[in-house]
């Protein structure tokens, strides 16, 4: 699982780990935040009219992962597959939790979830997160920058800020829910590389040299 702010580069490393892993013979499937059929036009709709509240934005991706992980997540897991996932539960406890919602509640609403073998948190200020993200496009996104919690009035400064909060949430669980850092600023290669050690510790299977890292992309927003 890979955990991070929008901008840390999270996706791009996971799916370079999931190319590797199916280089290695394993059955593996990939899933991703907000990607079910059954609540992604609802809760698009709503992002674009402005309309979730933080409750209603909790509820809306509780059932998405709920869907996502009866449907996939669990019947893998017991088939033996190696499940990667472009984030998890722990950013339903962080985003949740820093608009209003209670954290034991988060907690309880998501603990049918099994816990992670390894979760990787990649580590990286705000600023140069949202420099990452605004190289690709124009603008920041309104659920983004956090806008919907009047913040500020400007949407950059409203990142900061809710951003910034964001990284304290994730910081104060890197023990508690047992996180691997990666430092997000350090070159895609050698990020790449440190997970993959980290996983070969995982799955117990003995290899004599890592591959060399696959092709690789910019890292942005997710």
């Amino acid at each position: 699982m890979v955990e991070g702010i929008d901008g840390s580069g999270k996706s791009t490393q996971v799916h370079l780990l999931d190319k590797w892993l199916r280089s290695l013979g394993l059955r593996v499937f990939f899933t991703e935040w907000n990607s079910s059929d059954v609540v992604k036009e609802i809760t698009s709709k709503g992002k674009k009219k402005a309309l979730l509240t933080p409750t209603t934005f909790s509820l809306l991706h509780a059932t998405d992962f709920a869907d996502r992980y009866e449907r996939n997540i669990s019947p893998l897991l017991e088939a033996g597959y190696c499940v990667l996932a472009d984030r998890y539960v722990y950013t339903a406890f962080v985003r949740d939790v820093v608009r209003g919602c209670s954290p034991a509640w988060v907690r309880k609403v998501y603990s049918f979830a099994a816990i992670p073998d390894i979760t990787f948190y990649f580590r990286v200020p705000p600023e140069i997160a949202m420099e990452r993200i605004l190289e690709g496009r124009p603008k920041l996104k309104y659920y983004e920058a956090g806008m919907d919690l009047n913040l500020s009035n400007d949407e950059y400064e409203s990142y900061r800020i809710f951003q910034g909060r964001i990284v304290d949430q994730y910081e104060s669980m890197v023990g508690r829910d047992r996180f691997v850092v990666i430092d997000g600023t350090l070159g895609i290669e050698e990020q790449q590389e440190r997970m993959r050690r980290q996983v070969l510790k995982v799955i117990q299977r003995p290899v004599a040299s890592l591959p060399a890292p696959v092709e690789t992309r910019r890292a942005g927003g997710t």
